[in-house]
């Protein structure tokens, strides 16, 4: 498979982009988590950018709904943001102090969903604004990543408990213990075969999980890769960010790997998705927005 690679030099300086969505407008958004603003890039590589108005508020993930708004964390500002079509950020404060928000996704029930990382809770947002938290069964769990899942349930990564989550859109909780010990689960994504794909950071492996909760791992070729995102690409394989390697990875729902080394050294990529465009879009902490195409 022949990769072509571009990448899209930001004009805020050290603005260390983290997360990375799909816009509904076919364009793509994402984080500046140190220059504390949302960013969007076109296709053809137009730069435009939104200042949060929380001072360090710490934009780490973020997501497009489906009424053309795009929601993200504030980690360090303890709230949840949105980004109207019309350009205004609404913010909107968590009801517990310090709960440090990270992961978020649409639902299925068309409600955004959340992870609190120190808060040890799931939460949910009505696009009213109204807020809803469900505590983990597990203590000092930190959530991480989050998506929606085949079966109409929301998934979600337990990074220092070891596990992957489950909630229904009515609450209930279920938890499943990974086989590999201290394998710090990030990123997790929908896969093409309705499973649940997320990277293990700790264990440098690649994790699959069924709806009823199968447990596989795979190991990946290169060490200390340090994977952080995935997403499905456009030829049903899943592709992960090695930030530790300067690489993307590819593997297939067979288990077969590929790696690709990014050109720039100390890339650092994290976040990735798919584009309308059918390319990979991924956000580089060295500064940059990267492209893969094939």
């Amino acid at each position: 498979m022949k990769m072509r690679y571009k990448e899209y030099n930001l004009s805020l300086e050290n603005s260390s982009p983290y997360g990375i969505t799909a816009g509904t407008d076919g364009e793509l958004w994402f984080t500046q988590h140190k220059a504390n603003s949302i960013g969007r890039i076109t296709l053809d590589g137009q730069l435009t950018y939104t200042k949060v108005p929380t001072a360090d508020a710490g934009v780490l993930l973020i997501t497009s709904s489906y009424n053309d708004e795009l929601w993200f964390t504030e980690n360090k500002g303890n709230k949840i943001g949105r980004l109207t079509s019309e350009g205004e950020i609404k913010e909107y404060p968590l009801p517990h102090e310090d709960s440090a928000p990270f992961g978020i996704t649409k639902g299925p029930d068309g409600d955004v969903w959340f992870t609190e990382t120190k808060g040890n809770r799931i939460g949910k947002i009505a696009s009213s604004g109204e807020i809803t938290e469900y505590s983990l069964p597990a203590g000092a769990a930190f959530p991480s990543y989050i998506v929606y899942g085949a079966d109409g349930a929301l998934w979600f990564t337990l990074n220092q408990s070891n596990q992957i989550g489950r909630i229904t859109v009515a609450g209930n909780i279920t938890l499943f213990n990974l086989p590999t010990e201290n394998a710090g689960p990030v990123g997790i994504t929908g896969g093409p075969d309705d499973a649940l794909w997320f990277v293990e950071i700790n264990a440098n492996q690649i994790g699959r999980i069924t709806l009823d909760g199968e447990i596989s791992e795979y190991k990946i070729p290169t060490s200390h890769a340090r994977p952080h995102g995935i997403a499905t690409g456009p030829d049903d394989a899943l592709w992960f960010t090695e930030w530790g390697r300067d690489q993307i990875g590819r593997i297939t729902t067979e288990g077969e790997f590929k790696e690709y080394q990014l050109p720039t050294k100390s890339a650092e990529p994290h976040g990735i998705i798919l584009g309308s465009d059918g390319a990979l879009w991924f956000a580089q902490e060295c500064n940059k927005i990267g492209r893969l195409s094939f």
